[in-house]
């Protein structure tokens, strides 16, 4: 890690109007900040972003961040976009907005233990998954074998997620978020290089401990596994519950996390966690019951990224200009499970049969 960011110029102009309370706020974060934060942690100022901007009178630049991407559409769309269960009938299952607001809550958990900046971390969480198409994994391995026979191209949420706050809201403007925010998001994934920040590691590894044990308490309500089917040596090593084996791992990450002076887990909560991991893969998400949708869901993608090829009028003026293989992508990428199916069965079903 680098050392932490020189403090921003007195000099820096202000989107306030002024104020006793907003002419000394960020005087008084970057007070805090040196006192209370692990010499590791990333500083709030100076905020470097690609178009520079006034810094706010009552907002830290990654608390800023933050609201942008929480009053954003993609933000919103996450309501009805897929985690693992293709839209569940039940009230109780996690959506990609749901999982989201896991990550982020437990996330700010370990950068307070830790001494990080909390603000970084909240806005990563938040954003990391903007990109996500409909259908979760599912739909994202299917928009991504499409531009590959098509374009001889490629498709990863974690880019996407960052092609959204930086281009597609908005209205084409994109966000304009921090350089931290950004690594964080685009590098969230463990396909990805490492981000740069410890804040960004943390959200990494948090998407992992969140999706795993939240995955598994709605396979079992949805009755996919039962307890007994769980792999018993990791369950002996984490817990019997979903919260406990959260908090066994929470507890290991920080712990051995403020030892090493990086985000690391103890290696036997690590291997715990993996072993988890690959039977959820085995006996979730690449099972028989999932992959039956599989075929469903490729079939839909598939149909709507051709139509929108053949047809590329039909692409909302709201996608930006670009060349075909990148416009269709936004388009699709960016729709819900339900607006994706609505539209599938708009092209394909006729009139007279419609719903």
């Amino acid at each position: 890690m680098s050392d932490p960011v020189p403090a921003v110029p007195a000099a820096v102009p202000h989107t306030h109007p002024g104020g006793p309370v907003a002419e000394v706020f960020a005087d008084r974060i970057r007070a805090r900040e040196q006192a209370e934060l692990s010499p590791l942690a990333t500083r709030s100022y100076p905020a470097e972003r690609a178009r520079p901007e006034a810094v706010c009178g009552l907002r830290t630049p990654f608390q800023r961040d933050r609201d942008r991407i929480v009053h954003s559409k993609a933000f919103r769309r996450l309501k009805y976009k897929t985690q693992v269960f293709v839209a569940p009938a039940g009230d109780h299952y996690r959506t990609r907005l749901t999982h989201t607001l896991e990550v982020t809550q437990v996330s700010r958990t370990v950068a307070r233990a830790l001494r990080l900046n909390e603000d970084l971390v909240e806005a990563i969480g938040l954003g990391h998954d903007l990109g996500h198409p409909p259908f979760g994994h599912i739909g994202e391995e299917a928009l991504d074998r499409a531009l590959a026979e098509r374009f001889a191209a490629s498709f990863l949420h974690y880019e996407q997620s960052l092609r959204v706050v930086d281009t597609l809201e908005r209205d084409g403007e994109g966000l304009n978020l921090t350089m931290p925010v950004r690594d964080g998001i685009v590098h969230h994934s463990g396909r990805a290089a490492e981000p740069e920040t410890l804040e960004g590691r943390i959200v990494r590894l948090v998407d992992r401990v969140a999706y795993i044990n939240h995955d598994i308490d709605d396979a079992l309500r949805a009755g996919v596994i039962a307890e007994s089917d769980l792999p018993p040596e990791p369950i002996a090593v984490l817990g019997t519950t979903g919260s406990g084996r959260i908090d066994a791992l929470v507890h290991d990450l920080v712990e051995h996390s403020e030892a090493a002076g990086a985000i690391v887990q103890g290696e036997r909560a690590g291997a715990a966690m993996d072993e988890l991991r690959t039977f959820m893969f085995d006996c979730v998400y690449l099972a028989a019951e999932a992959r039956r949708e599989h075929a469903k869901i490729e079939l839909v993608v598939r149909s709507l990224f051709d139509h929108y090829c053949a047809h590329p009028d039909e692409i909302p003026a709201s996608i930006p200009p670009g060349d075909l293989a990148r416009r269709v992508t936004d388009h699709v990428a960016g729709m819900t499970d339900r607006f994706c199916i609505r539209t599938f069965e708009e092209l394909s079903v006729p009139v007279a049969f419609a719903p």
